[in-house]
């Protein structure tokens, strides 16, 4: 295959865009490993300090990172499961069942996405507090899930609607019920979307951090995002490297499910054969 050397000149305006972006993640990665006199533009040695937080127990002053880590992984891992499996349910009826009001549920569901979280955060608190769930990590699970559902929904209502009709016409006249023909017939058409839909309730509430600071603001239910805002909160003399540190262990999940899931998200529309 020859070059096109049409796309050069492109490519070439992208890297320079790039570059600055490139530099500050090479120093926030050099910072991690290095000491460094103030006013001094280059590493003065290389350490491990910034990363003793991998080995800290409560005795030595702070918090262990690893079951706020556990925390986070549990907090998104069951926000991206439940609002899967609820929106694989719920698009397929509003794109196949000819339900009652179902215009009206298709413009409340796209209106609930519309507000922002900081607007509701009162209203969930005191809900949260009535049922007895404020301070715990199964509320926020529970409020970052509803908050996630209707883009959820809405994603997959599309996917389903790529979907043919022949095609559970086809499991239907072979005698197949109507769940069987969604499990094996429909499911398998709408992956890319199943994976994008995953990928992003989760990688949103991996990063979230006013839920869990307001909702949940106890040690036990302490999350990443909040955790990292404490090392700075808590310091009159803020260590910087090692601030860094604990944002680059906290962006390696994300760096590693993006590397994994790199070309599934690539084609992301490659769902569904049209009839």
């Amino acid at each position: 295959m020859r070059p096109n050397f049409r796309v050069w000149p492109v490519l070439v305006l992208l890297s320079i865009l790039s570059l600055p972006l490139v530099l500050m993640y090479f120093y926030l990665v050099v910072d991690t490993f290095t000491d460094t006199t103030a006013g001094s533009l280059l590493p003065d040695s290389f350490t491990l300090e910034h990363w003793k937080f991998l080995f800290e127990t409560p005795e030595t002053g702070r918090a262990s990172i690893w079951p706020v880590t556990a925390n986070t992984f549990l907090f998104a891992g069951s926000t991206s499961l439940i609002v899967v499996m609820v929106s694989l349910t719920a698009g397929y009826a509003l794109s196949r069942l000819n339900m009652p009001f179902r215009k009206f549920f298709l413009g409340g569901v796209l209106t609930l996405h519309a507000f922002p979280t900081v607007t509701l955060i009162i209203a969930i608190f005191l809900m949260l507090q009535m049922s007895g769930l404020y301070n715990t990590l199964i509320g926020v699970i529970l409020v970052k899930t509803a908050l996630e559902l209707p883009l959820g929904i809405w994603i997959m209502k599309g996917f389903y609607d790529t979907v043919p009709w022949e095609i559970e016409m086809a499991g239907i006249t072979d005698g197949a019920s109507r769940f069987t023909v969604w499990w094996k017939l429909v499911l398998p058409q709408v992956q890319p979307g199943i994976a994008a839909l995953a990928l992003f309730s989760f990688l949103e509430a991996w990063k979230e951090f006013i839920l869990p600071q307001v909702l949940a603001p106890s040690g036990a239910s302490q999350v990443l995002a909040t955790y990292l805002q404490n090392i700075i909160a808590d310091d009159r003399k803020p260590d910087f490297n090692l601030f860094k540190s604990i944002g680059l262990f906290y962006a390696l999940p994300v760096i590693f499910i993006y590397v994994v899931f790199n070309r599934k998200l690539m084609n992301i529309y490659g769902g569904g054969t049209k009839g």
